[in-house]
């Protein structure tokens, strides 16, 4: 993949800042603008979202997103944990994605009816049954805007997985937390956020490979969804318990002013 390719190749260049400890690096716009500009010529009546400069065609009911560095600040300081991630939605349901991890050598993919795999070799997700034997990983606390208000219920999180979960993980790319949910190498996977390009690919990723992907009112996960809960099957049960012990209300101006329109 060109984006991976870049990635493996090139330093990051500047960086700028997008708010509060928020920032992207050069390379991400770069991998962005050259990611776009090839699915404009290869699908042309298909929209595209990308991260960092936003929305092309946004009104078309199938549409491209991408996350340039899905883990730009792992990506800046040499941490091999970082992503390139695109995802096609069609309608509010992400039907397709593709993950590719430089640095760790994989690539993982899926269609919808299509099953998923990890550098071609079929995948499902865990059999694991009991949250005492699960390794779960969770997502970056917030930063910016509310954010202490918003990791109240993330710290609360934290703390019942420190008491129930065999072990906790935060990798710092919710792509690869998808992606390692899908290939069994985790059980779970929890970002109290929805942002459709850290999503999408990932979420049609785990789907194909058999995991449940829901939002916190327990609907079937969708690109307006405000959190994300991704899971081994088995754990549906003790996943839900933790759901409502974290009940502080999570709203969607997390995502309003990113999201695309339905």
């Amino acid at each position: 993949m060109l984006a991976a390719d870049m990635m493996l190749h090139r330093s990051p260049g500047a960086l700028t800042t997008k708010g509060d400890r928020d920032f992207a690096s050069e390379l991400d716009y770069d991998i962005e603008r050259e990611i776009r500009s090839f699915l404009e010529t290869a699908t042309p009546d298909i929209g595209f979202l990308g991260e960092e400069e936003g929305a092309k065609k946004i009104g078309e009911d199938m549409r491209w997103v991408l996350d340039p560095i899905d883990g730009t600040a792992n990506f800046v300081r040499g941490i091999p944990l970082c992503a390139v991630s695109l995802g096609l939605i069609h309608g509010n349901e992400a039907v397709l994605g593709v993950i590719q991890l430089p640095f760790l050598h994989s690539c993982y993919a899926a269609t919808k009816g299509g099953g998923a795999t990890a550098n071609g070799r079929p995948i499902k997700v865990s059999r694991t049954n009991r949250l005492s034997e699960a390794i779960v990983a969770i997502g970056d606390y917030a930063v910016g805007t509310n954010s202490t208000a918003k990791n109240r219920t993330r710290l609360s999180l934290t703390a019942q997985l420190a008491e129930t979960a065999q072990r906790v993980r935060m990798t710092g790319t919710a792509a690869l937390d998808l992606a390692w949910l899908a290939d069994g190498k985790i059980d779970a996977a929890i970002t109290l956020s929805n942002q459709p390009w850290d999503m999408t690919a990932g979420v049609a990723i785990a789907r194909e490979a058999g995991a449940t992907v829901i939002d916190s009112d327990g609907s079937a996960h969708s690109i307006s969804a405000a959190t994300t809960w991704g899971m081994a099957p088995g754990l549906i049960s003790e996943i839900g318990e933790l759901i409502s012990k974290c009940s502080e209300p999570l709203h969607h101006s997390e995502i309003a002013s990113h999201a695309p329109d339905s």
